[in-house]
């Protein structure tokens, strides 16, 4: 509906009165005057009827036809169902008028209807939403202004799960059925503000259609925001964080430019839109999830220590569990356990772990084999050709120890590594000592992790005192620091 502005109640009784005084005033002036004439003398003069006319409580001006009103309000009428094609219109007006017959005509039609043309604001009756007491949008009408709703609803969730809240509302004490295996039931969707919608009367350009107001409603005004900067943050990080981009981001913070180091504590404005309305989803949702199965180790006296065996395979558990989750536009902000039912208990994963001491028999946890030192030279290319193991240099002392428990294979004089110990450590294991100055056990011979075996030294092909140090697992050359501990 169009109507052209009107008062409240109060207004219009101030106006009547207003009206009803300037109709008195017009007859007293008209009694004064008569009474000043004689009844003879009256008779020769001529009366001429004029309308004054009043907008808004307003004076306008006098006319001396009310067509000539009703051609500037119909004119304005025609101009805006012109432009207005969709809406179904109907007009008001709250232009009053007093009659007066006077001898001599004040009317000035021209001058009305200019003071009229600019006067008169078209308004057409909209539905508004309104939230939390102030109106956001104005719509056409009621069902557009629901369809919004909807529509804002529809972005998370479907017409047809809309449809089934809508009937169970209807039909509160109905008793809702167990949700099946991976089942989502929609409880609920709400608004996250009171909404309600008023009928009001606006000017026309305030009217939106339903796109224009799902997109206000979803995206909102600007809020500012601001973020305090941290060590190591830098702009475009900031900016990228609060997904901005680094030229949007210096537009909102006047006096940085790409250059610019933020300092720790430094306040920047990282603003942001704040929607007008979030949808907020009620679900209910069943899953099928696995009991994680727990792992378990068993000491055995009787197996080597280094051994181990898998006693019972892991095998994880099965329950069905219901979680009651909200959504914020899309976003979990709660995810609560309702109920759960075990389907399958799980099965422990049980490793078996030696713990048997046997002098000639390692581990697999490799000692440091000297007193400390640095590891001077690592395993890999080396002046041109293939560097087997690394090399050990400037210990606290020059005692060489066993890295493990084993057994000596090999002690003696090997050319280029000089004297040279290999350590069978009945695990898969060999360990080689290289360039030592002398040699302390002999083939044979069963040492223990930590044993004292030779001394460093440089012989063979040596450019220093230092300790090289070879690990094989099962005769393939291994990296000794993926083994040392």
């Amino acid at each position: 509906m169009l109507f052209f502005n009107k008062g409240n109640k109060s207004s219009k009784l101030e106006k009547k009165q207003s009206l009803k005084t300037v109709v008195m005033t017009a007859f007293a002036a008209s009694a004064l005057l008569f009474s000043t004439v004689s009844a003879s003398a009256a008779g020769s003069f001529k009366l001429t009827t004029v309308y004054h006319v009043y907008h808004n409580q307003q004076y306008i001006g006098t006319v001396s036809d009310k067509e000539v009103v009703k051609k500037i309000v119909e004119e304005k009428e025609d101009k805006f169902k012109e432009s207005m094609k969709d809406l179904d219109l109907k007009f008001g007006s709250d232009i009053e008028y007093i009659k007066e017959q006077v001898f001599h005509s004040t009317a000035n039609n021209s001058e009305v209807s200019k003071k009229l043309e600019s006067a008169i604001q078209l308004q057409a009756e909209a539905s508004s939403i309104v939230i939390d007491g102030q109106p956001v949008v104005y719509l056409k009408n009621k069902e557009t202004a629901e369809d919004v709703i909807n529509r804002l609803k529809l972005t998370y969730v479907t017409q047809e799960q809309l449809n089934e809240v809508e009937a169970r509302k209807a039909a509160p004490t109905a008793e809702l059925p167990p949700l099946a295996e991976n089942e989502t039931r929609i409880l609920d969707v709400t608004v996250s503000k009171n909404v309600s919608l008023e009928t009001e009367k606006v000017t026309p350009d305030k009217i939106m259609t339903a796109e224009e107001a799902v997109t206000l409603l979803q995206k909102g005004t600007l809020e500012e925001k601001k973020y305090v900067a941290q060590e190591g943050d830098v702009l475009g990080a900031i900016a990228n964080n609060h997904g901005l981009t680094l030229v949007d981001f210096i537009a909102l913070n006047p006096g940085l430019t790409e250059d610019t180091v933020v300092k720790i504590g430094q306040e920047v404005n990282v603003t942001a839109l704040k929607p007008y309305l979030e949808i907020i989803v009620q679900k209910e949702v069943n899953q099928k999830e696995a009991i994680p199965y727990a792992n378990e180790t068993v000491n055995d006296e009787s197996m080597p220590k280094g051994e181990t065996k898998v006693k019972q395979q892991g095998q994880n558990g099965e329950r069905s569990v219901n979680y009651r989750v909200s959504t914020q536009n899309g976003i979990t902000i709660s995810n609560e356990v309702t109920s759960e039912v075990v389907l399958s208990q799980p099965i422990n994963h049980i490793v078996v772990k030696g713990t048997k001491v046997i002098p000639s028999r390692g581990n697999g946890n490799l000692a440091w084999p000297t007193s400390g030192g640095y590891v001077s030279s690592q395993q890999g290319q080396r002046w041109g050709k293939s560097h087997k193991g690394i090399d050990i240099a400037r210990p606290s002392n020059r005692t060489i120890k066993a890295a493990d428990n084993g057994t000596v294979v090999s002690a003696g004089w090997d050319g280029g590594y000089g004297n040279k110990i290999v350590v069978d450590h009945q695990n898969g294991i060999r360990t080689v000592y290289a360039h030592l100055e002398s040699i302390g056990v002999s083939v044979g011979q069963t040492v223990s992790q930590g044993s004292a075996i030779g001394v460093m030294g440089s012989t063979g092909n040596s450019t220093g005192i230092h300790l090289h140090f070879e690990v094989y697992k099962n005769g393939a050359l291994q990296n000794p620091l993926g083994y040392l501990k």
